[in-house]
């Protein structure tokens, strides 16, 4: 490597010299760079000093040498991005233009239909007045049968490899006709843009036989790897509760035929699940591409009848699977087809959009597998970090043991153990004990110690209900951020003590459920897109009621969060989390409990969209607000939601846990019926404000004493309004550009209320305002300058407050130009909260 270094001669002239260095100088450097690529000016002396042939060379020209490394490896990474990138652009337009010439295809086959369709509504008439015999419409429809025949197949079974063969030959071409062919009007998914970083070009089908749902994305995985991540569904289709391939049959053409029996979950407490048996096609195209295709085995398309077990509907899979091309340069691009037929007339009416919703099978199976292929492809480059020191492998199969966990409390089959408990005389909670927990925590645990010398099990308290007007994402994002306002730490103390083998009573709930501490979330892992998070939640110890027997120690349960985007259409969104000790093994016994929300396609042209098992609509609380308009149609949705919570218990103690299980679960109803009616956009509109504690104002009054003071203290209007109406006056505080809120004057001051600005500043809602205390979002700058300002504020009435920097509810820090704070009177002029306004806030 050779340098300039700029020096003076003899004359003073400046000169220009060039610096070789040898390999083993280089060597020495390079080794230096691979553990500093930055080192100080003390650290490039001392390597003078350490290595001897670096003796002729000054400090500066190593210090130059590592400032051309340091821009040397920026361009190398920059020049390796952009060739990734030109990969990616190069293939998502190969892509782009498939695409393109499909629907060009399938415009000139609308075309067609559409002009054909023209011509027969002109001639009909004319041929109904001339021949209107029986005859003539009996032969009218013999020639319509030939022009679209019903295809007959002949039974074949498992014992003629050549009858299945046919079956296979048959899926393939109608598996390929969908994926890049017009078979299905394929109408782009809402919210999906294609692009290089994007998950793909997401598409469903509203107008075929069944739902469907068909993707094209890129990965970066070799197109045999992608097969083998495929056709192991178990690992990333989370409703696949068991997959057994029976029969695997070699064809000629290098292929496998396998017969497939594969059951599902149930998403809920109110349907039955489903049962597959499918012929599954593996093979090779001329191009290289690898195929993989399946379709239900029924009388109509031949083939051996399948097995079947109780309380399962038979489903079909229609002509579905995945055509894998490799990509010049590496990676596959990936062509992905789902179709099925779930039977959605065995389910009751108002919950058929579960089961007729191609955006809720594009998210659950389709855009599903694209993720999880990304996942494995950014685990395998070493782009995704360990987290907690566990490798991602580890991390993922924690996910899938909760959801599975979850999904077992959920559907409780009978072949796990699961028995149904007699009721109280209420049909709202379903309680079920399985006398066989190491089939549900895993074999790996050791029943006697969880259960000594007098045995027990497992039980499940559940129900199933639906929502009006709730969107799914923020309702299980307020019930992850803020879990003191349905939680109760006894049953928390409980659950853990129980899988530690501790002595523990039952508990018995507290009215005012909760706990006085605070959580803690500790992140483990997201995916690629951030749609799901594992994440530990530290309880703090001092949290609990001292005068209860509780763990003495902080409690802590593993997380899992998933479908918290509100743009994510059809996207389920799911807390479900486990108690855990803190030595936290891999193979810890998980007994997962929690919530899952699936949102239903609104029904707005049915009258029977308003007559829902509608939670939010029984409620007597006070009212609650929003941030959006209570004229938003888009948010005219219903959702179902189901909440599971399981306990072990003693078989002496069988029936204490069940009561206590059945009212906890009620207990969490209750308190998930109160967020819900204050998250609801559309309890907004007139009715803005909190459930108030006796005695305090209604969202109107205390609107006019804000204005009112404000205007007294400093003489200036704080809201403009056309009109002194109350109603007018709450529409320009609630919309207020900066952040306006009131907390109490004690000694503790707690937030009593704010405006939308001020919920977003503080990332909170209003239901769960009255938990933040003033002292918390104020930094120790702050809290001096209100502490020298009090006084002032009670004397004169108001005061202004120097620009700083607060924190929001969830830590995130907030910086405001400026704040002022005013002293808040009731009518009759006696003091009655404290106002803030933050103005020009932002997060930092």
């Amino acid at each position: 490597m050779a340098m300039v270094v700029a020096g003076k001669d003899k004359a003073g002239m400046d000169a220009g010299k060039y610096v070789r260095y040898t390999p083993e100088q280089v060597e020495a450097l390079e080794r230096v760079y691979s553990e500093c690529p930055k080192p100080s000016s003390m650290r490039r002396q001392q390597l003078i000093r350490e290595c001897p042939i670096l003796s002729n060379i000054e400090p500066k020209q190593i210090k130059v040498w590592f400032q051309n490394r340091r821009c040397r490896e920026k361009q190398r990474k920059e020049a390796s991005r952009l060739q990734t990138v030109n990969r990616k652009l190069t293939a998502m337009n190969k892509l782009l233009m498939e695409e393109n010439d499909r629907l060009q295809k399938q415009v000139s086959q609308l075309v067609y239909e559409n002009g054909y369709m023209r011509q027969q509504i002109h001639t009909q008439p004319s041929a109904a007045t001339t021949d209107t015999s029986c005859e003539s419409v009996v032969t009218s429809g013999q020639h319509h049968n030939q022009q679209n025949p019903i295809p007959q197949h002949p039974h074949r079974d498992a014992n003629n490899p050549a009858g299945l063969l046919a079956i296979a030959e048959e899926t393939l071409a109608e598996f390929l006709s969908k994926a890049t062919g017009t078979a299905v009007e394929w109408v782009q998914m809402v919210g999906m843009k294609p692009g290089p970083d994007s998950i793909g070009i997401i598409a469903v089908s509203h107008n075929c036989s069944g739902v469907a749902a068909r993707a094209c994305g890129l990965v970066s995985l070799e197109p045999t790897k992608v097969a083998e991540i495929l056709k192991d569904r178990a690992s990333w289709f989370r409703d696949c509760r068991c997959l057994e391939v029976l029969t695997v049959i070699p064809t000629g053409n290098g292929g496998t035929i396998e017969l497939i029996y594969m059951q599902t979950y149930a998403p809920t407490t109110l349907a039955a699940a489903r049962d597959f048996w499918t012929l599954r096609y593996t093979t090779g195209l001329e191009d290289g591409s690898l195929v993989i295709c399946e379709r239900s085995l029924t009388p109509s398309t031949g083939g051996p009848a399948g097995p079947s077990a109780p309380n399962f509907v038979r489903a079909d899979v229609l002509p579905s699977g995945y055509l894998i091309r490799p990509c010049d340069g590496g990676g596959s691009m990936i062509h992905i087809v789902d179709h099925v037929d779930l039977d959605a007339w065995s389910v009751p009416e108002v919950l058929r959009p579960l089961y007729e919703s191609p955006r809720i099978l594009a998210q659950k199976m389709t855009i599903a597998a694209l993720r999880h292929i990304r996942q494995i492809a950014q685990e395998s480059s070493g782009e995704v970090p360990y987290g907690g020191g566990r490798q991602p492998a580890v991390l993922r199969t924690f996910s899938q043991r909760l959801s599975r966990g979850f999904n077992d409390a959920v559907n409780g089959f009978t072949d796990d153990g699961w028995s149904l408990l007699s009721s109280d005389g209420v049909e709202d909670v379903t309680i079920a004990v399985s006398s066989s927990p190491n089939k549900l925590l895993g074999s790996h645990v050791n029943s006697p110690s969880l259960f000594p010398t007098i045995g027990g099990g497992v039980l499940c308290a559940k129900a199933s209900m639906l929502l009006q007007n709730v969107p799914p994402a923020l309702l299980v994002r307020f019930l992850r951020e803020h879990r003191s306002e349905w939680a109760d730490c006894g049953v928390d103390a409980y659950s853990a003590a129980s899988l530690r083998a501790s002595p523990f009573a039952v508990p018995g709930l507290r009215s005012n459920s909760g706990f006085l501490g605070s959580q803690v979330i500790l992140p483990l892992a997201h995916t690629v897109e951030n749609e799901e998070f594992l994440e530990v939640i530290r309880l703090e110890g001092h949290g609990f009621n001292p005068d209860e027997v509780v763990l003495p120690r902080d409690l802590y349960l593993l997380q899992l969060c998933s479908g918290v985007d509100e743009n994510a259409v059809g996207a389920c969104a799911q807390l479900v989390f486990a108690p855990i000790d803190e030595s936290f093994a891999d193979d810890a016994p998980l007994l997962p409990s929690g919530f899952r929300v699936i949102p239903l396609d609104p029904k707005t042209d049915s009258p029977a969209a308003t007559r829902t098992l509608d939670l939010a609509s029984t409620l007597e609380v006070g009212s609650g607000g929003a941030a959006r308009p209570a004229n938003d149609s888009s948010y005219n949705l219903r959702s179902v939601l189901t909440i599971a919570f399981q306990f072990t218990y003693e078989n002496h103690l069988r029936e204490n846990v069940a009561a206590m299980a059945r009212q906890y679960v009620r207990s969490v109803v209750a308190s998930v019926q109160r967020v819900a009616m204050a998250i609801s956009p559309s309890r907004i509109g007139m009715q803005i404000g909190m459930k108030h504690s006796p005695g305090s104002p209604e969202a109107h009054t205390l609107t006019r004493w804000i204005s009112r003071s404000y205007r007294c203290h400093t003489g200036v209007e704080l809201l403009q309004a056309d009109s002194e109406s109350a109603d007018s006056l709450l529409k320009l505080l609630w919309h207020h550009s900066d952040a306006i809120m009131c907390c109490s004057l004690k000694a503790s001051p707690v937030f009593t209320f704010t405006n939308q600005a001020g919920l977003d500043m503080l990332e909170t809602t209003l239901i769960a305002l009255q938990d933040i205390r003033l002292e918390k979002i104020l930094d120790d700058s702050g809290r001096k300058v209100l502490c020298s300002e009090f006084d002032k504020i009670m004397q004169q009435g108001f005061a202004y407050l120097p620009a700083g920097i607060c924190l929001s509810s969830m830590g995130r820090p907030v910086s405001y130009e400026q704040a002022m704070a005013w002293k808040v009177l009731t009518d009759d002029d006696s003091p009655h909260c404290l106002a803030f306004m933050f103005v020009n806030w932002s997060f930092v």
